[in-house]
């Protein structure tokens, strides 16, 4: 397993129910481990499997899901 970890800033998250909402439709990515939303800062970060998902799919989901992406950044672990 490759582990990558991604951290997306949004324009507005909308809230309570737009992070909850980011949380709930990333986690069913597959090869998605964990994620944490901050509707505050509008900071998503997302650790996930290379081997399922890329860090493209998660950017496209967090757009298809109505947000703007203003930053992204990727940290590859190695293990």
């Amino acid at each position: 397993m490759s582990k990558a970890s991604a951290y997306f800033t949004v324009n507005s998250i909308g809230g309570k129910h737009g992070a909850k909402e980011l949380k709930s439709e990333l986690d069913k990515l597959a090869g998605v481990i964990s994620v944490s939303v901050s509707d505050s800062s509008g900071n998503i970060a997302v650790d996930f499997d290379t081997t399922g998902v890329r860090q493209e799919d998660l950017k496209t989901k967090i757009e298809n899901l109505g947000y703007d992406i203003t930053n992204v950044r990727l940290e590859n672990h190695i293990m």
